[in-house]
């Protein structure tokens, strides 16, 4: 054995390391790796390294770097030592830089109540950025729920502007740790996707103070958040990227954002408005506030420069603040695929399903009790993780609930799967037609113009309407032309027959049978198929006339007629008799919920026929929906023991659902919306469609249901149509008891703070999770005040037999309305009511509290 010297072994490592860093010493300058951290606060340091840099740029530089480029950038500026800046999409996850992971939706982020939860999706989803080197995550969203059928909710937290701000503040702290810029869109009032890039909402200052801005504000002074993105739509006569009082008097000067007020893609309409009322980023690229336009006006001094300074100088100063000049964005030691991100994704699934219903305990199914189970119904497989539009993500990997019940069961009980219900196109492929001439099929003429004018310029026959593709966003055609199908339907026998269409974008197209228009798509950014139930007589034909006017040159309409009786897959009956119980999951998907259109309130085509298909066939059938908001449940609630929400659940939805049939999860959702019986009980059901308008005008919707917006309004008028489930309402597998409420002081000035304190016990005999919810009303007030109002929320976690104390502090605004003759928060003098309990209606605590001058 050889002799080692006993200093070797000790100065190894330091030889090593200095060879190493000579030879890698190059390589590790430029390939570091960096770390997550937070934007640092703004200081004369920071201030002093922004003039620097914006003394290095020339006007034009500075005109350049005010609009965007390549679609998803920021533009680089060597002279100043800015970095090209990339965004993506969200907010379900980082979208736009291929597959990534999805987390649960924000309505059911929002139905967690657990900002804390919120934070750590956020922190996720921020290290799924760094991966990607992505710098602006363009999410969260944060606009109020108004009706179930905006076809954005699901992007978008609650109809409660404290809920839904305090969700976001958790998710934006969450992204913002880990060095990348979060985005809260889309300000302000985008709570409706029909015709969103022409709508004009028109609100009273004191609904968009109390209802529509508070989200965004608590991200701007609490969160501190770095981007806000402008909504499509006009407020009050005005674009958002347009409307001064709001964008630069409200969000800057009196909110005192300091960060970057960018257009969402498209929005910015005129560009000298735009510059004047506080846009500071054009994207994707500068089509209004254009080099052509402002430099001219720049130089002779009709525009601003200090103006266009304080542009680019919040610019420079978001790169400084979160590191973008000191470290490389891209974080290649993160994985693009993540198993810690996925456990968050699951956790996220987990704490936002809400269970609706459980008649007779019927959940948790007990797996030792069960032999097979049926898993029926289009959203079964493959999985709806997100839904349609800027929102959606593709995941490497996800769990449908087909998946996540069959690993939760493993090899103990048999899994049977059928989709219950034909695609569209299967519908499309098998629908048999008859052409003018007795054969096969209907009868095509394409015109060379958009209008069906003159002869046609081609004609044949198609023995199927078949050609649809759901896209959204396409390039129209240059040369526009028009297509007529006709011909006959003969049904095989007598009773209800669906006729299903469909086409994508801006295409349009009307259905005549026997002469009668009975679909109609107008041109709107984007659609669903949509479909009509009419009653044929055996053997008796209908004449067939489809008008299509493709928005691009290809055709991708469907048509289809189907018997609704032969609707449900034989099979999907079959094997709902012959199991122990049955999952029918239904709901909306990418093609029927999503960005740039509304939805609609009944359950897309077939799925309330399978559910009472499913139903009466089995008992034991268990409801799941995908969804962004309540829907049409009258047909089929009453006739189905259990209902479980499941909105878009990201990747690990599957296997949420699964362990909470199962019991392996209690759950622990509540609803972060009013669940309507029926969209007439809706408060702003009289005020969402917007009336006819002369053309070349703006579509106008006032929004007359003031502040009273859900619960506001169903607990200020309790002799009116009432929710089928309340704001706050979801059911858990334990039962929990509240008590003991303290308000210290109980007589107070309007500026002092109250405590609110009480018990939670968890009575029942498995642990589970209970939100207590605060909620306070004035029933002293000089101006008409909803009778309930959420000012505070605790998520408690406890075992059988264990008791939380949980302390609430509320501050002035969570008794103060908005005074319009001020323009200011009022408190007014005398007795005010705290209310404690777990849903808006279901409120045992309640105390009395006196405030004065």
């Amino acid at each position: 054995m050889k002799h080692r010297s006993p200093i070797l072994p000790a100065i190894l490592p330091a030889i090593l390391s200095v060879i190493l860093l000579a030879c890698l010493g190059p390589m590790l300058a430029h390939a570091a790796v960096p770390t997550a951290s937070g934007p640092v606060a703004d200081s004369p340091a920071v201030e002093q390294r922004v003039n620097a840099m914006l003394g290095k740029l020339t006007l034009e530089q500075k005109v350049d770097l005010i609009g965007g480029v390549d679609n998803m950038f920021i533009r680089a500026e060597p002279a100043a030592g800015l970095p090209r800046m990339q965004m993506s999409d969200g907010p379900f996850g980082v979208r736009s830089v291929g597959p990534s992971a999805a987390y649960m939706a924000g309505v059911g982020l929002a139905a967690s109540w657990d900002p804390q939860l919120a934070q750590r999706v956020g922190e996720a989803m921020g290290r799924d950025a760094r991966a990607r080197g992505v710098h602006f995550f363009l999410g969260p969203g944060a606009n109020i729920h108004r009706a179930p059928q905006n076809g954005r909710n699901m992007e978008y937290y609650s109809e409660d502007p404290f809920l839904a701000g305090s969700m976001g503040v958790g998710f934006i702290d969450g992204i913002q740790s880990q060095g990348v810029v979060a985005t809260i869109k889309h300000f302000v009032a985008n709570n409706s996707e029909y015709d969103r890039r022409h709508l004009d909402t028109i609100i009273d200052e004191r609904t968009l103070r109390e209802i529509y801005l508070p989200a965004f504000e608590m991200a701007v002074k609490d969160a501190h958040v770095g981007a806000v993105m402008s909504s499509y739509n006009l407020v009050n006569g005005d674009y958002l990227s347009e409307n001064r009082t709001i964008s630069h008097d409200i969000l800057k000067r009196e909110w005192g954002f300091n960060g970057i007020f960018m257009s969402d893609w498209g929005a910015a309409h005129d560009g000298i408005k735009a510059f004047n009322a506080g846009l500071d980023l054009e994207m994707p690229s500068a089509e209004a506030m254009t080099p052509q336009l402002l430099l001219p006006q720049l130089k002779d001094g009709k525009l601003s420069q200090d103006v266009l300074n304080d542009k680019v100088r919040r610019i420079l100063r978001t790169a400084v603040r979160f590191g973008f000049l000191d470290r490389p964005q891209k974080d290649l030691s993160l994985p693009l695929f993540s198993l810690d991100n996925d456990s968050v994704a699951l956790q996220s699934a987990r704490e936002g399903l809400v269970l609706l219903k459980n008649e007779h305990d019927v959940l948790p199914l007990d797996a030792g009790k069960l032999k097979t189970i049926a898993v029926i119904g289009p959203n079964a497989f493959p999985a709806i993780s997100s839904a349609g539009g800027s929102s959606h993500v593709d995941t490497f990997e996800a769990q449908s609930v087909l998946s996540g019940i069959t690993h939760q069961l493993g090899d103990k009980v048999r899994v049977l799967y059928s989709r219950g219900l034909p695609s569209a196109d299967e519908v499309f492929k098998q629908s048999v037609f008859v052409g003018p001439d007795g054969g096969q099929g209907l009868q095509r003429q394409t015109f060379a113009n958009g209008d069906f004018q003159g002869k046609p310029a081609e004609s044949g026959v198609d023995a199927h309407v078949d050609q649809w593709k759901p896209e959204l966003w396409t390039t129209s055609a240059t040369e526009r032309k028009s297509i007529r199908w006709s011909g006959r339907f003969v049904p095989a026998h007598g009773g209800k027959y669906l006729f299903l269409t469909a086409a994508a974008s801006l295409d349009t197209y009307q259905l005549f049978v026997d002469g009668r228009n009975v679909i109609e798509q107008p041109r709107r950014e984007g659609q669903a198929p949509l479909y009509v139930t009419l009653d044929l007589v055996a053997g008796k034909p209908v004449t067939i006339r489809l008008d299509y006017k493709p928005d691009v040159s290809y055709s991708r309409m469907g048509l289809g007629v189907i018997a609704l009786d032969q609707l449900i897959s034989p099979d999907a009956r079959k094997m709902a008799a012959m199991a122990d119980a049955a999952v029918v999951a239904v709901g909306f998907d990418p093609t029927s919920e999503s960005e740039a259109f509304d939805r609609t309130f009944q359950l897309p085509w077939g799925q309330e026929a399978l559910i009472e298909a499913v139903a009466a066939a089995n008992k034991k059938t268990v409801v799941t929906v995908n969804s962004g908001d309540a829907y049409a449940t009258d047909g089929w609630l009453a006739k189905v023991p259990a209902l479980l929400q499941s909105w878009y659940p990201g990747q690990e939805g599957g296997r949420a659902i699964a362990e909470v049939l199962f019991g392996a999860h209690t759950p622990e959702g509540k609803l972060p919306i009013s669940f309507g019986r029926e969209w007439k009980d809706n408060p702003t059901h009289d005020f969402y469609d917007a009336p006819p308008h002369p053309p070349g005008s703006n579509p106008t919707v006032k929004y007359g249901e003031g502040v009273f917006l859900g619960y506001r309004w169903y607990t200020s008028y309790p002799k009116k149509a009432q929710p089928l489930f309340a704001f706050g309402y979801g059911l858990s597998y334990t039962t929990f008891a509240f008590a003991n409420l303290r308000l210290s002081p109980v007589a107070a000035k309007a500026g002092d703070t109250v405590s609110v304190s009480f018990d939670v016990t968890n009575t029942g005999r498995c642990a589970g999770a209970e939100v207590a919810q605060v909620y306070v009303g004035d029933p002293s007030a000089r101006v008409a005040r909803p009778a309930r109002e959420l000012k505070g929320f605790r998520k408690v976690r406890l075992q059988p037999g264990q008791t939380g104390h949980v302390t609430l502090t509320l501050d002035r605004r969570s008794f103060a309305y908005y005074d319009v003759k001020h323009h200011a928060w009022q408190v007014d003098p005398g007795r005010f009511k705290v209310y404690v309990g777990d849903a808006s209606n279901h409120t045992p605590l309640s105390a009395d509290l006196t405030l004065g001058d």
